[in-house]
Order: C-alpha cells, then sequence, then structure tokens
C-alpha cells in the first residue's frame, strides 16, 4: 500500500481533489468515495477518462486495472485515506486554524468570523455547511501558500466525531457555539451532545489552543471548568453588558449596542432573530484576539447578508417572510418561536417542520414546541409526519392549525389557497424541505 507521503508527493502534482465523478477538473486527484447508495470505485475509471490525473480506490476493478500508466491507487479505505492526505496537508501549513461547532448557529457564526477575519488576512473557510468527514477534508486542501489563516467549521450526530475532526482539522483555537438537544437519535442523550462537541475543547487543551466561549452558557461554563489549564476568552451578551434594540416592523433586524475600550459600539446586522446576538459576539471576540480593528470588523458584520435558509428576511409581493429553514432542533426552534413573539408584527403566521433525529424525545418535543407555537401566531401550519402525531394535542391558543404530511401538499394548498399580507417564519429540518415554499408565498 501507499505511504501518506507518498500519495502526498503526488497529490501535489494534481490541480485539486474531487470525490464527484461528475464535476472532474483536469489533472485532479479523484477520491472514489462509498455513499448510501453509490459507490465510488463504480465511476473511477470515467474519471480517468474525464480527465483526473489519479483515482484513489479501495476496489479495482479489471478495467480499472487496465488503465495505463497506473492512475488507479488501491488503498484500504478512501475515505480513511482522503482524511489522512488532508491532515498531512493541513500539517504543512503553520498557520491558525479557527475550528468551529455547536449545536445551533456554527454556519451564521462561521461566517460572521470569515467576514471578520478576511478584513485583515487572505482566509479559506467552509464553503456553506460543509462541515462532515468529507466537508473537513476538502476545506483543508483549499489552504496554500497563501492563506494566512483558515476558518472549519464541524458537524457531529455522533459520538466520537468531532474528535476524529479536529484530528484532521488540528485547529489553534476554536468555539463552541452552544450545546442542545440535537441529533439525540445519534448522540443518545444530551450530555452525549455535550461530552462529543467538548473534544474540541479537550483538542485545545492538549494543544495549548485558544478556547472562545459564551460565558453566559451554564453548559459550556461548566464544560470549561472541568478542562482545567484550558486557555479561555470570553464573551457573551450578559458577560459584556450588551444591549439589544428591540426590533420593529419597519426595523426587524438585531441591532445591538457594546461597550468598547473607546464607548460604545452600534451594530446594526441583517440578521432576524436577538439570539444571533451571541454569533455576532463571537465573531468579535475571535476579531480582538487577531486583533481585526474594532471598525473593520463591525462593518464586516454589518456588511453580512445571509443567503443561507438561516436567519433571513424576505419580502416577497404578497408578505413578508422570516426563513430560518436549514437547521430545527427543541433549542433553535424555543429561540426563533420567542423572537417571533417579541416582535410587534401583524398577522402572524407559523409554517414549522418537523425536528428531525430526536429518536424516542421525539413526541414530547413536537408536543412542547406545538404548545408554544399556538400562543405565538394566528395560523400555525405544520409540516411533516412527527408534527402529524401531535397535531391535536394543542391546548390553549386560539390559533388554527393545519397539518400537511409533507411539504408538497403543503405547495398545493398554497397555491390553490394563497396567503397575503401575512409575516410568516418558516423553521423546520432541512430534510423537511421547506424553503421549496417560498416562490409560492
Amino acid at each position: 500500500m501507499i505511504s501518506t507521503e507518498e500519495l502526498y508527493n503526488l497529490y501535489k502534482k494534481c490541480t485539486g481533489v474531487s470525490t464527484d465523478s461528475r464535476t472532474i477538473k483536469e489533472d485532479c486527484m479523484f477520491f472514489a468515495l462509498k455513499g448510501d447508495t453509490f459507490d465510488g470505485n463504480d465511476f473511477a475509471v470515467k474519471a480517468l477518462q474525464d480527465g483526473a490525473k489519479y483515482a484513489v480506490v479501495d476496489r479495482v476493478s479489471l478495467e480499472g486495472e487496465s488503465v495505463k500508466g497506473r492512475k488507479c491507487i488501491l488503498v484500504e479505505n478512501v475515505l480513511a485515506t482522503l482524511q489522512k492526505l488532508a491532515a498531512f496537508h493541513r500539517s504543512q501549513f503553520d498557520i491558525p486554524v479557527v475550528g468551529i461547532t455547536g449545536t445551533n448557529g456554527k454556519t451564521t457564526t462561521k461566517e460572521l468570523v470569515a467576514a471578520v477575519l478576511s478584513r485583515k488576512f487572505n482566509i479559506v473557510a467552509t464553503q456553506g455547511n460543509f462541515n462532515n468527514h468529507i466537508g473537513v477534508p476538502l476545506t483543508l486542501f483549499r489552504i496554500n501558500e497563501r492563506t494566512e489563516l483558515a476558518v472549519v467549521e464541524m458537524g457531529a450526530s455522533h459520538p466520537g466525531e468531532i474528535e476524529s475532526l479536529v484530528s484532521v482539522a488540528q485547529p489553534t483555537c476554536g468555539l463552541i457555539t452552544n450545546v442542545g438537544k440535537a441529533h439525540l437519535l445519534g448522540f443518545g442523550s444530551f450530555e452525549g451532545v455535550k461530552k462529543t462537541k467538548g473534544e474540541l475543547y479537550d483538542y485545545l487543551r492538549q494543544a495549548g489552543g485558544m478556547a472562545f466561549y459564551n460565558a453566559d452558557n451554564p453548559h459550556l461554563s461548566e464544560m470549561v471548568r472541568h478542562r482545567q489549564g484550558l486557555r479561555t476568552m470570553k464573551y457573551g451578551v450578559q458577560y459584556q453588558k450588551v444591549k439589544t434594540i428591540s426590533p420593529t416592523l419597519d426595523s426587524p433586524f438585531l441591532k445591538m449596542v457594546v461597550p468598547g475600550m473607546s464607548g460604545e459600539m452600534t451594530i446594526s446586522t441583517k440578521l432576524i432573530g436577538d439570539y444571533n446576538a451571541d454569533n455576532v459576539l463571537a465573531a468579535l471576540c475571535v476579531g480582538a484576539y487577531f486583533e481585526v480593528p474594532a471598525t473593520e470588523a463591525i462593518l464586516a458584520i454589518e456588511s453580512y447578508f445571509p443567503t443561507n435558509n438561516r436567519s433571513q428576511f424576505v419580502r416577497t409581493s404578497d408578505n413578508m417572510l422570516i426563513i430560518d429553514a436549514y437547521n430545527a432542533n427543541p433549542t433553535s426552534m424555543e429561540a426563533a418561536l420567542e423572537n417571533f413573539s417579541s416582535i410587534e408584527f401583524k398577522d402572524k403566521m407559523l409554517i414549522l417542520g418537523d425536528m428531525l433525529e430526536l429518536g424516542e424525545d421525539s413526541l414530547s418535543e413536537h408536543k412542547t414546541v406545538l404548545a408554544k407555537a399556538v400562543k405565538t401566531a394566528g395560523t400555525v401550519v405544520l409540516v411533516g409526519k412527527e408534527f402529524g402525531k401531535v397535531c391535536h394535542s394543542a391546548g390553549g391558543g386560539n390559533a388554527e392549525i393545519k397539518h400537511f404530511d409533507n411539504v408538497d401538499l403543503l405547495k398545493d394548498y398554497l397555491r390553490e389557497n394563497p396567503v397575503s399580507n401575512r409575516t410568516i417564519l418558516i423553521k423546520g429540518s432541512n430534510g423537511i424541505r421547506l424553503q421549496s415554499i417560498v416562490d409560492v408565498l
């Protein structure tokens, strides 16, 4: 079998890496990964024919073995090889790497941190939410001689995944946005969530790295206390005595006043939801650590406009939409509903999709969300089978409740029964696909 260093020497002759045989770039290195419904080994020869310089495989067909020039590189496990090669590539660069994980807000925080740091540095940051065992290596491979700093988002849905990802990314500093009830089916319990997310702290303590943490969060504070010797830098709305300005119909976005060494700083964001204040403060904290001037950091935050179905505010010809439909779990649902309730919008309407991967807690958590929802808006639309199990259990409130098994049925209904002059919060797990209803609202 080829060694990691030998493979890296071949990689340096390539234009980059690819894990998708449909988008091969000339002279790239193709990694034949396996998925639930496909096996990249079956497409290795085609990748080479389409211009890949090498194909890394863990199963070689007779046809593959006949490819001239031994362009198929046989390894024991393609995914493990991809991760080892990415870690080796990362180790070639003596640059700061900011690792970001958490139950909620990690992608928004990553975007804000990247925006702030890019005011001073040439950075590489995770694109979109490519934050898993494949996405993290692909982010690291984008680091080159011009890169001064990297921001790497890391997601997890099972125990041990953050430990695995930090061993690849090798962060020099990082933060956990929060810990909450998500992916309980995979983690088994809330304690399982805390243990896995805390693996970032464990790595930073061992490596002597800096952990930025929200001092207002009791769970994070406890996790820090239990890791003696971990270097820390605090932020937090209460800790920093930050004031958030109540949103209005004309100005629904998060606006906050942050005390500073030279006086108060007012920050006007384009984010919906005062729960984003923690994400903004995290970005400012990281920026301060890397000595980004406060004026530049604030300008970066105020210029950031979400386009990823997270905390988005959209005015259509008929309605005003708050779109937060990429992720949903009990913690983020509660925050979104509380924020929506606090704003003096007229004719409020909720479109809520199932919170997926909650395991045996799913029924009780959906009941809890529904109980809050009916007290928040006059119309509550529920989408998904989990909400279907509890939609008749709502007590209190005078809300009109409608339920649809899937988003396509809802779209058909909205086409036949259009709504107008409503302010609508759209929130659900990405698998429910609520973002697809925007074009009918």
